[in-house]
């Protein structure tokens, strides 16, 4: 299961997903959020699906509230590789990732991706919440979950 924050996450950038298309541009389509994939009886969710009609590709994205770590591109490379296998249609352009992180490294994220052969992109974003709150909500956040 998901981290609590990431499904927040999500769950508010699917509330605004209207305006969040319109900031995209009229090129992409929403497909699905929790999108399922499944590969030898297992399940597998991306975050967030689209379909960018100029690229003519779906467009993955993994939301994460923590920095980026390594091991993320791997997962999306796996996503990827399921899209293209049992997604995207003939005529369509190879499926594209991109990875949502609270923060990154820049050579951490250069090093991960150097030999992976899929587009994929590693992005960070800004909360608009004060940072002392963010730290507050996390904190308790993780409290909770330990208790």
């Amino acid at each position: 299961m998901k981290p609590v924050k990431e499904l927040e996450l999500e769950r508010r950038l699917v509330e605004k997903i209207k305006l969040f298309l319109l900031e995209l541009g009229n090129v992409f389509t929403f497909i699905g959020n929790q999108y399922r994939l499944t590969l030898s009886n297992k399940d597998y969710a991306v975050d967030l699906l689209f379909f960018n009609r100029r690229l003519r590709a779906l467009v993955a994205i993994d939301l994460k509230v923590s920095e980026f770590k390594p091991e993320y591109i791997g997962k999306m490379n796996f996503y990827l590789g399921l899209l293209d296998d049992q997604v995207k249609q003939p005529d369509e352009n190879p499926s594209i990732g991109i990875v949502l992180c609270a923060d990154k490294e820049h050579v951490e994220v250069e090093i991960a991706l150097r030999d992976v052969n899929k587009p994929i992109g590693v992005a960070d974003y800004q909360l608009q919440f004060p940072e002392k709150e963010i730290k507050e909500l996390i904190s308790n956040e993780l409290k909770k979950q330990k208790e």
